[in-house]
């Protein structure tokens, strides 16, 4: 159990309630892939789909922006859903059921507009899953007709396929190798179902940034409302810091409080990828350096 310094007094002396972020339950569910339900009530209370949270593991960790996957509000869980990609989420893979979070702020950024639209489909892209689950639910208790297409590099790295074809009218799958569904890419499942003259009402694209500017372009010939949820490079979460800051329509608008949902005909996504790609160098020493720290037994 990995508990800081001043939750180790709380604990012991019995006098104060800093331990509300106890991870209830974590599992590997896609090679470097894990879901991790937090007790946090008050974030599941005041949650909803489309927003996100800020955790830190300790005193000293980074701040980590994570879309919110899934939430109880009556037991009082989120449940999150991250790739083993730099230090922290390194680190967070590291930890085990029972032990705790420094910190864990939320709901952030503003919600997803769920409303009864007609038909609308669904598309999300490797971890890009996670967000839109949460959104299938959403709009399939809306009473929408919900047309869900999921997708990733194999087989191996799908997730969260059960649960998607419960929340949904229709679930479709693609892998790049052919290993399960449609051998391409989610785009080509769309641009069927678009091409098929069936009254869409919206799409909603998450997946990595690449994916998400490739799929608003094949989308974009049709009449149909085009959203992306955005990953900007974020600090604070509450628009001080500037660092989420991205373009959309021609105007600087911030993914933490304007977002993280945006019209995918107006983003600039050149930028965004560039700035997502502005502190490579430095995550990649900070990786390097932490394993080799893991290997001395540092860790």
């Amino acid at each position: 159990m990995i508990l800081s310094f001043v939750q180790k007094i709380c604990f012991y002396s019995g006098k104060c309630d800093l331990m509300a972020y106890r991870i209830l339950e974590k599992e590997e569910i896609a090679p470097s892939v894990h879901r991790m339900i937090i007790e946090a009530r008050d974030v599941a209370k005041a949650a909803k789909a489309g927003q996100f949270i800020i955790l830190r593991i300790d005193e000293r960790g980074e701040r980590v922006p994570l879309t919110i996957a899934d939430f109880e509000k009556e037991k009082g869980t989120v449940t999150v859903i991250y790739q083993e990609m730099g230090k922290t989420t390194k680190q967070l893979a590291k930890l085990s059921a029972g032990d705790y979070l420094e910190d864990f702020v939320g709901p952030l950024g503003t919600p997803a507009d769920i409303r009864k639209l007609g038909t609308v489909i669904l598309v999300g892209g490797g971890v890009g899953v996670a967000p839109i689950y949460p959104q299938a639910k959403a709009y399939t208790s809306a009473g929408n007709r919900v047309i869900s297409i999921i997708g990733a590099r194999n087989k191996d790295l799908l997730i969260l396929e059960d649960e998607m074809e419960k929340a949904s009218s229709e679930l479709y799958i693609a892998t790049d190798d052919g290993s399960k569904g449609h051998h391409g890419f989610v785009t080509d499942i769309m641009k069927k179902i678009l091409d098929s003259g069936e009254k869409v009402a919206r799409v909603v694209i998450i997946g990595p940034p690449i994916m998400m500017k490739v799929g608003a372009g094949v989308a974009s010939p049709y009449d149909v409302e085009i959203l992306v949820s955005l990953n900007s490079i974020m600090v604070d979460g509450t628009g001080m810091c500037g660092g989420c800051r991205v373009t959309v329509g021609g105007e600087t608008k911030f993914t933490c409080v304007d977002g993280p949902e945006f019209d995918a005909r107006k983003v600039d996504f050149v930028q965004l990828m560039n700035r997502l790609a502005m502190y490579r160098g430095e995550e990649t020493e900070a990786v390097e350096k932490y394993e080799a720290e893991c290997r001395c037994g540092l860790h």
